[in-house]
């Protein structure tokens, strides 16, 4: 079985084309963003250059300066008008600044009440650091954090402060269960579809899932379970599986899941999820050979088939009618 997962594309001059980095930007936005962002780099004193990728870097390769990161800030001002831009970029890396000058962030004193699992890319760490560590979902790690003014530090050695990297963990998800959670429903043909927001760990919360369902959604574990997508740091996806009504609802999670792996900060998985009663994590599609439009994974395959089997019979209509001459 096949799923629609299309969403717009762009259609225009090569100008309107999406930048290959800083998406979801344009290439005509981009260049001006980047030189938005060299002009206030200037004005706060940083000698810095750009040199493709999505970082501003020193332009002295030999100098000890900041490398100032674009590629969460240009997903950031992608949603006002442009002619804010200038405001926000400068707000951002005089920001960022601060950060810098205040020195590296200090391990936790307490990492027992600290502590609080995150999801992060694994391609965004060191692959040496991470070498022995499993995925949760293909891709993303859970690691290890504290949280201090919006400012997310991870510890991907907890022994330099004393715990474990189990303790850590077990300290990390107590914490994340602790958080609350804003949810918002969308609503479409008898569809409900949960967005889980409100903090920078609202993906995260995906670890803690039977919490979430629980105390946020006011439900428990449904007997087929639930697709998730954890598209970006701020937001959770859920929609609770309770018969065929799973296939169109898997259709528009797949599209509300690339639009915000795509524009949002903290992109982490395009991929939607089958989650079982027990809390298995299974991809909900897998793709065609020759790149057509997905198809169910076995798992959610199977699922869909016993759904059917559960389904009543439909109506027979001829029934009580009179024979027609």
């Amino acid at each position: 079985m096949t799923i629609d997962s299309s969403t717009e594309r762009a259609q225009g001059n090569h100008s309107d084309r999406p930048h290959p980095v800083l998406i979801p930007l344009n290439r005509l936005q981009a260049a001006r963003f980047v030189r938005l962002g060299l002009t206030a780099a200037a004005r706060l004193g940083l000698h810095v250059t750009y040199t493709g990728g999505a970082a501003l870097v020193p332009a002295d390769p030999s100098a000890d300066g900041p490398i100032l990161g674009l590629s969460n800030l240009a997903r950031a001002v992608s949603k006002y008008e442009e002619h804010r831009w200038p405001a926000l970029i400068e707000e951002h890396f005089a920001e960022l600044l601060h950060r810098l000058r205040k020195g590296p962030p200090l391990p936790p004193t307490d990492p027992e009440r600290e502590l609080i699992q995150r999801l992060v890319p694994r391609d965004a760490l060191p692959a040496e650091w991470t070498a022995d560590r499993a995925d949760f979902i293909p891709g993303l790690l859970s690691v290890p954090a504290t949280a201090e003014d919006g400012v997310v530090t991870m510890f991907l050695d907890p022994s330099d402060f004393g715990v474990t990297w189990s303790d850590a963990e077990r300290f990390g998800v107590t914490n994340l269960r602790r958080i609350p959670d804003h949810v918002e429903y969308i609503d479409r043909d008898d569809i409900r579809i949960a967005l889980v927001t409100g903090t920078i760990f609202a993906a995260s919360r995906a670890l803690v899932l039977d919490t979430v369902l629980r105390e946020s959604l006011h439900t428990e574990l449904p007997p087929y379970g639930v697709l998730a997508a954890v598209p970006a740091r701020d937001l959770l996806l859920i929609h609770v599986i309770r018969d065929l009504s799973v296939i169109p609802a898997l259709g528009q999670m797949l599209n509300l899941a690339s639009r915000s792996h795509t524009h949002d900060p903290g992109p982490l998985s395009p991929d939607v999820h089958l989650v079982t009663p027990t809390l298995e994590w299974h991809p909900a599609t897998t793709p065609s050979p020759d790149s057509t439009p997905l198809r169910l994974s076995p798992q959610l395959d199977t699922l869909t088939k016993l759904l059917a089997r559960k389904e009543p019979p439909a109506p027979d209509r001829s029934a009580g009618q009179p024979n027609r001459p």
